[in-house]
């Protein structure tokens, strides 16, 4: 769903603000981290949850000791991918009221203001290119040195 689709349909619900921007943004943030988790937890080798099985773990045990770990790379991907969209969704929380990075955008575009715009684009960008950087950092630190891609 669009992002600006998705403001509009809160906007009934919520009103006009910052509010329903961040309700938004969760809402919106989403899907990319269930689908990750989903396919993280379900591309588990079939083997290793047997192997986990026949030791006697209990579910919950497995969930945390097995399964959660082994899907944490995928779980960091949806998170980071997210977040990195979020951020430049947010910038359309200025059509309701939410200003931010995106109220120079608005008022560039009407004015017709190249550097009003940018005002607002270039710090939303690297942002955006610092959330990617600092998770990316967040991922080295957390996943465990054999679950890391080479």
């Amino acid at each position: 769903m669009p992002a600006l689709a998705l403001l509009l349909f809160i906007i009934p619900v919520f009103g006009l603000g910052p509010g329903s921007a961040l309700v938004a943004l969760f809402l919106y943030s989403l899907l990319p981290i269930v689908r990750n988790t989903h396919a993280g937890i379900t591309g588990i080798a079939p083997s290793l949850q047997e192997a986990a099985e026949a030791i006697g773990l209990p579910p919950r045990a497995r969930l945390w000791r097995i399964e959660l770990p082994l899907a944490l790379p995928m779980i960091l991907a949806g998170i980071k991918t997210a977040a990195v969209i979020n951020v430049g969704a947010a910038t359309l929380g200025a059509l309701i009221g939410a200003g931010g990075y995106g109220q120079p955008i608005l008022t560039g575009i009407r004015l017709d203001d190249t550097a009003l715009i940018l005002e607002g684009a270039i710090p939303a960008a690297l942002f955006a290119l610092g959330v990617q950087w600092g998770f990316e950092r967040a991922e080295r630190a957390v996943v465990p040195r054999g679950l890391k891609p080479r």
